[in-house]
C-alpha cells in the first residue's frame, strides 16, 4: 500500500475554510421542511448530516435555516421521511467559494 504524503498535504481547519464561503441570500427558501412530518422521527438524521448544522431540535419542534446552507442536498437524502423539498438557489443566489 502506498504511503500518502503527508507533507505535500494542506491541512486546514474547517473553520477557517469555512470563512471563505459567502451566502447571497435569496427571500425565496430553496428547503422547505414538512415538520408534521418531522414528529415522531427519532433519528432527525438532518440535525447530525447537515456540515453548516442549520437543522436543530428545540422543545421537541424541528427547527430549521436555509440561509447560510452549503448546497449539498444531504439532508435531503438523508431524510427518510421525505420531510424536506430541496432545490437549488435560484440562478444569481447562495453559495460562493471563495478559494477554497
Amino acid at each position: 500500500m502506498q504511503e500518502l504524503a503527508s507533507e505535500s498535504v494542506v491541512t486546514q481547519p474547517i473553520e477557517e475554510r469555512l470563512e471563505l464561503v459567502r451566502f447571497k441570500v435569496d427571500k425565496r427558501p430553496h428547503i422547505r421542511v414538512h415538520t408534521e412530518a418531522c414528529r415522531g422521527c427519532d433519528l432527525t438524521p438532518c440535525v447530525y448530516v447537515c456540515p453548516a448544522g442549520l437543522f436543530e431540535i428545540l422543545g421537541g419542534e424541528m427547527h430549521f435555516s436555509y440561509e447560510h446552507c452549503l448546497e449539498c442536498g444531504t439532508c435531503y437524502v438523508a431524510c427518510e421521511r421525505k420531510a424536506i423539498e430541496w432545490e437549488y438557489p435560484r440562478g444569481g443566489w447562495g453559495v460562493s467559494f471563495r478559494a477554497s
